[in-house]
């Protein structure tokens, strides 16, 4: 009887799956298939086309992400990027995310949560896209335009120099600070 019991504990062990997301370092292309999640790792880069991705998308420092027609269940963040770009259709449900890095595109793309540009130094060009949160950007030193964006919570920027550049964006909540004229 303890010798069935052990092997029965045995076999419950030996086939029990272990669920893990896995991660994909990209560089170069990724074309259309689906991964769990991607890491854009130091100094390089990764080109997105028609890309599904189960999680996030994290671009590291000094790296570069060309992203077209993706689709993201999470989010983008980007930290010390060189640049970012999205658009063509991209739809990222959750934030996106760019700090402290270069320049960045997100046009013609869905958000489905906030995105977020904080202490770029680069251009940005923000054009043609559909935010579910906010929109906020704030003490980024570099050329930064908004325009025809439809945003459902609230357009801010703070601290921004020169100050972003725009019009015709739609907004559900207020529109603050440097960005109250966009």
């Amino acid at each position: 009887m303890l010798v069935l019991a052990a092997l029965t504990a045995v076999t419950a062990l030996s086939v029990s799956p272990v669920a893990q997301a896995e991660e994909r370092t990209c560089r170069g292309t990724l074309g259309a298939v689906t991964v769990d999640n991607v890491r854009v790792p130091q100094s390089a880069t990764c080109t997105l086309n028609g890309t599904r991705v189960g999680g996030n998308v994290v671009v590291e420092r000094g790296a570069t992400l060309a992203a077209n027609n993706i689709r993201v269940r999470g989010s983008v963040q980007a930290e010390g990027a060189r640049s970012v770009r999205l658009q063509a259709g991209s739809r990222v449900n959750g934030d996106v995310q760019l700090k402290a890095g270069g320049s960045a595109t997100v046009r013609d793309s869905f958000v489905g949560g906030t995105l977020l540009l904080d202490t770029n130094n680069g251009t940005f060009d923000l054009s043609r896209n559909r935010i579910e949160g906010n929109l906020q950007a704030f003490q980024n030193t570099g050329a930064l335009s908004i325009f025809n964006n439809t945003i459902d919570e609230n357009l801010q920027c703070k601290a921004n120099n020169p100050p972003p550049t725009g019009g015709g964006n739609i907004v559900g909540g207020n529109k603050e600070d440097q960005c109250a004229g966009l």
